[in-house]
């Protein structure tokens, strides 16, 4: 590589660097500094990009959106909901490009983490000491309310408590999934002094862990709980797995079983058990409940299988059957059924699909290649080809969890979480892109 082109990927990484850590707190900020990098990426990759065979289909599946929109019932709403795909389409073909190394899914993982600590301490600050930010500041995307949106729940400066779950469970498991990764290569004293590495990876673990509690999402804490299930299996550490099915036993025994139902709910945090049975919050109308989301989605795509009803058609499809207005059915693949149809949804699960199939057989590949180096005795500590499989679970992780996330809601109208699960995923993709043929001539952290 030539010193212009180095000075060229050194000048995206820094961008790119400089998106993460803007995102949080402005997605204007944050989405411009990814547009600089989506416009340098097509410039400088623009044939390796249009020939990838995977980038023909997401290239179809737009083409789909468009024939959806043209057919939509109220086309208004379907053609401004294009806008929720195709920057992310266009991402998704270049990004994973950059991403040709594990150094760069490390450093991604890394900047990510050190902006939710930040995130936490301003949640923390607005949640218990009524911090909000200045009117000026609202102009240019920064805004925070005092006491959390919800009242009470704390959101920093992602606008909605639902919205900051997605951001910290992903901080979450990539501090967890980094912080094994240092544990494992040094020790926590280090030269006589506290490894800095661990020391700040641990902070980050405590606050994004006491974030996600105070979000008070249940579905958030579902996937936080999810996500130390898998390390702890990785890690072969089943007296945890065994712990975390006992504290759920005893929080769903104090929320729904009745035998000794008030001992047990004097013994556990009404702060848990009233959230899973809704005592917490006993407003809510029958119409505001998933379930009633949920049906009306499934009705919508029975009604029209093939091609939909157009994006963004559900709140007014909702709105003229419930006379309420909802944004969206809380699952984005019953919302995708409803809104582009059956074939839509399967080309879109597919591609998503191909790409994670493709980076689970790239750490089989690595797995096989750690074996056959620990077998030759050519181990130290964590062997480069083991960090490689450590982070790259750490990755399927975070956006499996996204997946389950959106189960039981829809990223991809907040901008700042829809850019980072497909930040995620480009970051899969490019190092399957690049190493899926030969793991072992593949750079190493």
């Amino acid at each position: 590589m030539n010193q212009l082109n180095k000075n060229k990927v050194h000048w995206l990484g820094n961008t790119l660097k400089f998106g993460v850590f803007l995102l949080p707190f402005s997605a204007d900020f944050g989405a411009t500094a990814f547009g600089l990098v989506l416009i340098g990426l097509w410039q400088q990759k623009f044939k390796k990009i249009i020939t990838n065979p995977i980038n023909w289909g997401w290239g179809l599946l737009f083409l789909w959106l468009i024939l959806s929109s043209l057919l939509a019932v109220h086309s208004r709403y379907s053609w401004e909901g294009l806008g929720n795909f195709l920057p992310s389409f266009l991402m998704i073909a270049s990004f994973p490009f950059f991403f040709n190394s594990f150094r760069r899914l490390y450093q991604l993982a890394w900047w990510l983490v050190l902006t939710s600590i930040p995130v936490c301490f301003l949640g923390f600050m607005q949640l218990f000491a009524g911090w909000e930010t200045p009117l000026f500041l609202h102009r240019i995307g920064i805004k925070m309310i005092a006491y959390g949106h919800p009242d009470g729940r704390m959101s920093s400066l992602l606008m909605y408590a639902n919205t900051l779950a997605f951001f910290l469970v992903v901080a979450f498991t990539l501090s967890i999934g980094l912080w094994i990764l240092h544990y494992r290569r040094d020790s926590i004293i280090k030269n006589g002094r506290i490894n800095r590495q661990l020391l700040v990876l641990t902070v980050a673990i405590f606050f994004n862990g006491i974030g996600l509690i105070v979000t008070n999402s249940r579905s958030a804490w579902g996937l936080a709980i999810l996500g130390l299930m898998a390390f702890s299996i990785y890690l072969r550490w089943y007296w945890i797995i065994i712990s975390v099915f006992l504290v759920i036993f005893v929080v769903i025994w104090a929320a729904w079983i009745p035998v000794y139902q008030d001992f047990m709910r004097q013994v556990v945090p009404s702060y848990f058990w009233a959230r899973l049975t809704d005592e917490l919050y006993d407003d809510r109308y029958v119409t505001a409940l998933r379930t009633t989301q949920w049906g009306v989605a499934w009705k919508m795509m029975l009604q029209r299988p093939f091609w939909g009803w157009g994006l963004r058609n559900f709140t007014p499809i909702y709105q003229e059957e419930m006379n309420v207005w909802m944004g969206h059915p809380h699952n984005l693949f019953l919302m995708l059924l409803a809104e582009i149809g059956i074939i839509g949804t399967l080309l879109f699960s597919g591609l998503v699909g191909i790409i994670l199939a493709k980076a689970m057989i790239l750490m089989t590949r690595i797995h096989q290649n750690f074996k056959k180096l620990e077998k030759n005795g050519k181990i130290n500590n964590l062997s480069e080809n083991e960090a490689d499989f450590l982070l790259l679970f750490t990755y399927l992780v975070s956006f499996g969890l996204c997946i389950v996330f959106n189960l039981l809601d829809v990223s991809i109208f907040d901008l700042r979480v829809n850019l980072i699960g497909w930040l995620l995923l480009s970051a899969i993709a490019g190092v399957t892109y690049r190493f899926h043929k030969n793991v072992e001539r593949s750079p190493h952290l």
